[in-house]
């Protein structure tokens, strides 16, 4: 049986098309680490385990609107809205709120 942080890393690979080592690079972790999240050896730390959780909300989002490849893609992409930097920066920088407001704001663009 897997753990609820598998099952998140899972969804955020299956939805956003990204791998442990981007996940870590994103959480300010190692490839390694993750990976034993994913097998249960070992669990994040709150504060990480906040932004894994995070990051799998916006990928979810994603998810309405885009292709898992698109998604990964626009994570890793300069965006307009974001004074031209990637929400995958601003996210490893602790900048997570920017980042789910213009996911936001796209989705109810999308849905106006």
């Amino acid at each position: 049986m897997s753990s609820a942080v598998a099952r998140k890393l899972e969804s955020i690979r299956a939805k956003g098309a990204m791998r442990h080592i981007e996940v870590a690079n994103l959480l300010g972790t190692r490839p390694e680490t993750v990976s034993r999240w994913n097998q249960g050896r070992s669990y994040p730390h709150a504060n990480t385990e906040k932004t894994l959780l995070e990051l799998e909300y916006i990928v979810d989002q994603l998810s309405d609107f885009y292709e898992p490849n698109e998604a990964r893609q626009w994570m890793f992409s300069p965006q307009k809205h974001l004074d031209g930097a990637s929400p995958a920066e601003l996210i490893r920088i602790g900048r997570i709120d920017d980042v789910r407001r213009l996911v936001n704001q796209l989705r109810d663009a999308v849905y106006v």
